[in-house]
């Protein structure tokens, strides 16, 4: 079942100025592209905003977020909303796989909007937050008293931003009012709001709101901003709620004071830096609840924020047949992949967008080291004992391959060794903030099926999961016991706390149309279908809770 990830478009940032005699109309459309498909399809755009090259988007984009699957998003930022798609001004494009936002750290990624020759096109930041499954609907309405004047000729044309704030504590925008003109007294329409739009469905999460005043050149003047709940906003329906507004920095700058529980007669609005500078400064204005409508309070519900750690290991045993003969299993022709290869690109490249620093201890097991021909069931790919890490998916292929003319493949299969050398790590970090998964593709009958049975019920209370692909054409009838889909894996008497293993054959999966593309992606997404479930079936008895990210 897909998980819905809400993704915010918002700050791109030193856009490319393809207008004349003002600054660009920027507009993002979001492109994204099937599993196992080339094409690109429009799935939705951004509102436009004039004149400006450092937009600050309200509409969202919601997608529905499958772990197990590579969801390609390309963001394209046309220049002119005037013209049809085709004839806009290009101002570069992004691209990114929505894993990678959801797994990047605190749910927020920058990326180099790219494509003009010879010139910086800025960069976009994407944000991407669980939505929870609240599904009220708000309603509200707010006024202001004798707000700061701000135009030379008139009064000032006010208007609000709302902001929600974010897992790491920033803000970003979620709602703009109207603009009322030459008042210092405006009251604005009422509008209507998802309550998890607003919140996410947290109820106390802070809520911060802007006041400025409109500017035609996009270079509006900041008056004051406050902040608030939407538990706090939610007593609006029965009485006048009153905030005072603190002078700052913006969203980004320091919170406001909300009135809490003892509204005064007179609201204030306070302006910190005029209150420096004059000593008779009283105040700057005041914004006030009207009461109105409202949706039930929901639960609140913040989205998990655990690190997945990714290795690898792979079978290096006689049984593959000589390297360089087309007969083998680790033969990789100048055309096409081994088998071995494919399988760890296919489920690598997507896990590998859940890993921040995408740096993959990677081991091999089965085969006779140099200089001395010792039996080795955990080498590292990279020949580096005291770092076993690759950079990246690549780097872990590159390591394999030069593995793979170094080393002499020999035997016996043994799974124990690898799969404790994980379990190890995992006993390090159990409070649910980190998880690894191991990776083993193997041709063969496990040698150590005893041992292997221990150590994965030995695992199985540990914050990892194992994922087994087999190559070739044995019978795997050991590996699908190790599934224990059926029945639990045991040993000497104790049966695993949960299941953790995952075995596919990579046969199963070999497109007679020749299609590799698409076969890769079937076999990705069943390999990791049941990663999320076992996540949780480690955390819920434990009962480790969703955490929210450091600052």
């Amino acid at each position: 079942a897909p998980r819905v990830a809400h993704a915010w478009l918002c700050h791109p940032r030193n856009l490319l100025d393809m207008d004349t005699f003002s600054k660009s109309d920027p507009v993002v459309v979001l492109f994204v592209q099937g599993s196992g498909s080339s094409e690109w399809k429009e799935f939705g755009r951004t509102e436009v905003i004039d004149n400006t090259l450092n937009p600050d988007f309200v509409r969202k984009f919601v997608l529905d977020y499958y772990f197990e699957e590579k969801q390609n998003l390309r963001f394209d930022p046309p220049g002119s909303h005037g013209a049809a798609l085709g004839a806009q001004d290009f101002l570069g494009q992004a691209f990114v796989a929505l894993g990678e936002v959801i797994g990047s750290q605190r749910g927020r990624l920058e990326r180099a909007l790219t494509g003009v020759p010879g010139k910086r096109c800025g960069t976009i930041l994407l944000l991407a937050e669980e939505l929870s499954n609240c599904r009220d609907i708000v309603t509200m309405q707010l006024c202001a008293n004798k707000l700061d004047k701000k135009d030379f000729f008139g009064k000032s044309d006010p208007f609000l931003v709302f902001y929600r704030s974010n897992e790491d504590g920033t803000f970003t925008i979620c709602h703009k009012t109207e603009v009322v003109k030459n008042t210092l007294n405006p009251v604005w329409q009422p509008f209507t709001i998802p309550v998890r739009a607003l919140c996410n469905g947290d109820y106390d999460r802070t809520v911060k709101i802007d006041v400025y005043d409109w500017d035609r050149d996009g270079s509006h003047d900041f008056i004051g901003e406050f902040a608030t709940s939407y538990r706090e906003l939610s007593r609006a329906q029965s009485q006048f709620t009153v905030y005072e507004v603190g002078r700052g920095a913006g969203a980004g700058g320091r919170r406001g004071t909300p009135c809490r529980g003892r509204p005064p007669l007179r609201p204030q609005v306070l302006n910190p830096r005029k209150k420096c500078k004059k000593k008779k400064y009283v105040n700057s204005g005041t914004v006030n609840g009207i009461p109105a409508p409202w949706g039930r309070q929901p639960p609140s519900l913040s989205p998990p924020r655990t690190q997945l750690n990714f290795t690898v290991a792979i079978d290096f045993t006689a049984s593959n047949g000589m390297p360089s003969q087309p007969t083998s299993l680790h033969y990789a022709s100048p055309y096409q992949l081994s088998a071995y290869a494919l399988a760890l690109k296919a489920v690598g490249e997507i896990i590998q967008d859940y890993d921040s620093d995408k740096l993959f201890p990677a081991y091999g097991f089965g085969a006779k080291l140099p200089p001395d021909g010792k039996i080795s069931h955990q080498f590292p790919l990279n020949n580096n004992a005291d770092n076993p890490s690759c950079a990246g998916i690549e780097g872990v292929l590159e390591s394999y391959l030069q593995s793979l003319r170094t080393v002499q493949l020999y035997g016996p299969t043994n799974f124990a060794p690898v799969i404790n050398q994980v379990a190890g790590a995992a006993a390090q970090v159990t409070d649910g903030s980190q998880y690894h998964v191991l990776l083993i593709i193997t041709d063969g009958v496990i040698s150590d099926m005893l041992q292997t049975k221990e150590a994965i019920v030995t695992a199985s209370a540990l914050p990892m999961s194992i994922i087994i692909v087999g190559v070739g054409p044995a019978e795997f009838e050991a590996m699908e016991e190790l599934d224990g889909d059926e029945v639990r894996v045991s040993s000497r008497g104790r049966y695993a706390e949960r299941d953790i293993v995952q075995f596919v054959p990579f046969r199963d999966y070999v497109d007679d149309s020749g299609n590799q593309v698409l076969s890769m992606a079937r076999l990705a997404k069943d390999v990791l279908a049941e990663i999320p479930e076992q996540l949780l079936s480690y955390m819920k008895p434990r009962d480790i809770k969703p955490r929210r990210a450091a600052p």
